[in-house]
């Protein structure tokens, strides 16, 4: 929106070019988010405690969570409203990637509101139910995933490259391109979901992941970087830099309220929207691979829950104390803070991986 205010200022006053640079309007949607999350986070929080909006803590979980129990949560909508804020402040709005990117962010963020309404409000314990939390989730990650290549420009787009090799990619078709995509964006949404266990555990490494994948996309835009790089290049990719920045400052500014002990929590509507964000954004740059590398926490997450469930059903033992598995390392006696800071820790090494792949080909 101001990107054109500033485009007509310049024909007056030259100086206003330099927010025609993509990295001067990431910082800017970095500290808006930040800035929007700081001034409006007190609110949000206070007006969740007037509407007794408190998340319920099952009690199977470990017993050091039933302090938790009354916390407000729906805290999510706070970081969603300050990334669509921010980024439709600081970014072209002719761009299709960042069209896309938001929507199915929001989208999501729709879905996990209507599983934290019915849980919250209409007291109902299952929320949405699985069938037709998967149904709405399909549908938005199969529109994402048509939408994407029915407007490719360039067959790059629609190829699958490998990390860590030079100028290996794999040719996808419509059917291979559209199921890659739909299990990238359906599958990192719920994994975030699953992860989003303890206080701050999910919120960091989204950051973290979020922040990597926007230097994927700014380098994948950018011809000049790509061709040195020997990644695709993908024309407009970099404008969803700002959308990542905005990410990254509204998930600094709800952790700021949301670190242990959390004064509030995402809910549904926060880890299933940020969740499909990572993964509509690995889709844009490029990087479904090396998005399964930088979240290989939420990966560890969700494969515990898969082989607790499929190890329950086929031998009635359970390999994990619970399920997720931050919730094992907790009953085995380590305290929430360190599990939340080791798995931060790790996240950080498994980012560092994923970005050494720009070099190492």
């Amino acid at each position: 929106m101001l990107l054109y205010i500033t485009q007509w200022l310049a024909e007056s006053y030259s100086g206003f070019n330099v927010f025609q640079y993509i990295t001067l309007r990431a910082i800017l949607g970095v500290l808006t988010a930040l800035l929007f999350c700081f001034i409006f986070g007190p609110l949000m929080i206070r007006r969740l405690h007037d509407l007794q909006m408190g998340q319920p803590i099952r009690e199977l979980g470990p017993q050091s969570h039933q302090k938790k129990a009354g916390t407000p949560t729906m805290g999510g909508a706070l970081i969603l409203v300050a990334i669509a804020f921010s980024t439709l402040l600081w970014s072209d709005l002719t761009n299709r990637y960042v069209w896309v990117v938001l929507i199915v962010t929001l989208l999501f963020g729709v879905i996990g509101w209507i599983d934290d309404y019915k849980k919250l409000v209409l007291k109902n314990s299952k929320g949405l139910s699985a069938r037709h939390k998967y149904l709405w989730q399909s549908v938005v990650g199969l529109g994402a995933a048509l939408f994407l290549y029915a407007t490719a420009q360039t067959p790059v787009e629609t190829q699958l490259l490998i990390p860590f090799f030079k100028n290996v990619y794999i040719e996808l078709g419509l059917v291979s391109f559209v199921l890659l995509t739909y299990l990238v964006i359906v599958g990192s949404s719920n994994a975030v979901n699953l992860t989003d266990g303890l206080d701050g555990l999910a919120i960091l490494p989204t950051v973290m992941v979020g922040g990597a994948l926007g230097l994927f996309a700014y380098v994948t835009g950018h011809a000049r970087f790509a061709e040195y790089l020997s990644i695709p290049y993908v024309p407009g990719a970099g404008e969803v830099v700002i959308f990542c920045g905005a990410l990254v400052g509204a998930g600094l500014g709800f952790l700021w309220f949301n670190a242990y002990p959390a004064q509030v929590f995402m809910g549904d509507i926060g880890a299933l929207a940020l969740g499909a964000a990572l993964g509509v954004l690995a889709v844009v740059a490029r990087q479904e691979i090396v998005l399964f590398i930088m979240g290989g926490v939420f990966v560890m997450e969700t494969l515990s829950v898969i082989l607790q469930v499929a190890s329950f059903k086929l031998t009635g033992k359970r390999i994990f104390r619970m399920a997720p598995i931050h919730h094992h390392f907790e009953l085995k006696g380590w305290p929430e803070p360190r599990v939340i800071v080791r798995f931060w820790i790790i996240t950080v090494i498994l980012v560092l991986v994923g970005l050494a792949s720009l070099k190492i080909r």
